[in-house]
């Protein structure tokens, strides 16, 4: 090769170098947006990446070091990203400037995983905008009480399942499998009109299928998570899938089986798949055939099995530890059977304001979704960083993050912000505008109502039956584990002992 002809390709890659890698990397630093200097590839992931600290406190330590700023810079891996942390600013994006910011990033890629990528939290636009309003009736309050009995039962198997198998004596268990279990038999019986019981046959088809498409704590979905998110092109070139064929196609045959079977018998069920089948004959909107029922019911699944069985597992681990919370707790519980006369209903669950704080404080604690993500559409301009600065435009493209996580354990919004303390939620003391576990704005979380629900039922029907104690097995006070989802290092883990099953009537 000639001298010239080596110059200009080494001049050319350095270039290109500069432009996609080391360019991006003094972005905010032009901006004169605060920032911890990134290191080039790694951005302000090192951390993370090499296991020192999970990534919600990685977050929250950033945080922390721009108090009297609106927002800073962080550099996912080399991705500028503005991570908003005034609240009044987050509801300015999230609502009054929605049309500017209306998307997620992409976490899917569409060609490889053609289902998955359809599901309501990955469109964008108009599509998402007419899939949400065609969905949005399926989780009425008025559906959500035709679904009560649903779960009701499901509760009910699942703590007279634990109560005959802990007796007395009692026994350890790891929370996060069984109340997989038990959200895997509610999201079954809720969501595709199928009955199962992972308890007496923990070995089903759907219970299984299930792990293995949610595991989110799993070396690969973790892998393929972070290539589809920040290196798409690779992650398209090498073809890596989030979900297997094996996974959609269960899931698939699920869905159109059920639907010719309720449309040649006439069957009619109060569960999700019954919802989409009546939208589907509107005939308005997009057309919802079986691939978007699937698309949806995948992604309800998904949450329903592994983000709510999670969250169910920071709660009862909270309730375990603090004898105080589970006394008055099973107070209320106690009551509303005496008003029911051991038959409680939707309307007395569903009013019960002492477990809605528990719930509420361990959410607030624990938020599944550590941080929000949209993706600017429009050219927005936002305030100044800080008093002294100048307004910047950002652009469409641009990655904009609120942290949750961060927000919920700032000490200028709760007092004593690391303390569970269910009271805050009773005595009026919490702004909803920094109180963000399901989102924000029109993109908040379609589910929030069918989640809280079947946690709380779940509750409900737990400590009616079980007293929660810590095992040696239980670390308190509890440590994230160091990877990019919320879970606790070491697993969940509570001794679980029978109560007296007389019902307290009036």
């Amino acid at each position: 090769m000639e001298t010239s002809t080596l110059v200009l390709t080494i001049l050319t890659a350095s270039i290109c170098l500069y432009y996609f890698v080391l360019g991006k990397l003094t972005y905010f630093e032009r901006l004169k947006i605060p920032h911890v200097k990134p290191i080039p590839l790694l951005g302000n992931m090192a951390p993370f990446i090499f296991r020192r600290i999970s990534h919600p406190d990685l977050l929250l330590k950033l945080y922390n070091l721009f108090p009297n700023a609106k927002y800073f810079g962080f550099y996912d891996f080399s991705t500028p990203t503005f991570v908003i942390r005034d609240p009044e600013l987050i509801s300015t994006i999230a609502i009054k400037q929605f049309d500017n910011f209306c998307d997620h990033s992409d976490l899917v890629n569409e060609t490889l995983d053609p289902i998955a990528s359809r599901n309501l939290f990955s469109l964008r636009g108009d599509y998402w905008r007419e899939m949400r309003k065609l969905l949005s009736p399926s989780f009425t309050s008025s559906k959500m009480k035709m679904m009560f009995e649903l779960m009701s039962q499901c509760a009910e198997n699942f703590a007279n399942f634990v109560a005959t198998e802990s007796g007395k004596i009692g026994k350890t268990y790891d929370m996060k499998s069984i109340l997989s279990k038990y959200a895997n038999d509610t999201i079954a019986s809720c969501a595709f009109g199928i009955s199962v019981d992972s308890f007496k046959h923990p070995n089903n088809e759907f219970f299984m299928i299930g792990t293995r498409a949610m595991n989110f704590g799993g070396a690969w979905l973790t892998f393929a998570f972070f290539m589809h998110k920040n290196f798409p092109f690779l992650a398209n070139l090498f073809k890596i899938r989030m979900f297997g064929p094996k996974v959609e196609k269960f899931f698939k045959d699920i869905v159109a089986n059920t639907v010719k079977a309720r449309d040649e018998q006439g069957i009619i069920r109060p569960d999700m798949i019954q919802l989409m089948m009546e939208t589907r004959n509107k005939n308005i909107g997009p057309k919802f055939d079986i691939n978007e029922m699937t698309a949806q019911a995948f992604v309800f699944f998904l949450a329903g099995f592994d983000s709510v069985s999670t969250t169910m597992c920071f709660i009862t681990n909270e309730i375990g530890v603090n004898p105080d919370v589970q006394r008055k707790l099973r107070e209320e519980i106690e009551d509303v059977l005496r008003q029911t006369n051991g038959n409680p209903t939707y309307e007395a669950i569903n009013g019960m304001k002492y477990l809605d704080a528990v719930v509420n404080e361990s959410n607030r604690l624990y938020p599944l979704a550590h941080f929000l993500n949209r993706v600017c559409v429009k050219n927005t301009e936002l305030p100044p960083v800080t008093p002294d600065g100048k307004p910047i435009t950002i652009k469409p493209g641009d990655f904009i993050w609120f942290p949750t996580y961060s927000l919920h354990r700032d000490p200028k919004y709760y007092p004593h912000p690391d303390k569970f303390d269910p009271e805050r939620f009773l005595n009026g003391s919490v702004d909803n505008s920094v109180y963000l576990p399901f989102g924000i704005g029109p993109r908040i979380c379609i589910g929030n109502r069918f989640a809280l629900m079947e946690i709380k039922i779940m509750l409900f029907y737990l400590l009616w039956h079980c007293d929660l104690e810590p095992d040696i097995k239980t670390k308190v006070p509890m440590v994230l584990k160091k990877t990019l989802s919320m879970t606790a290092d070491g697993g969940f883990w509570l001794k679980l002992r029978a109560r007296s099953q007389k019902i307290p009537v009036t």
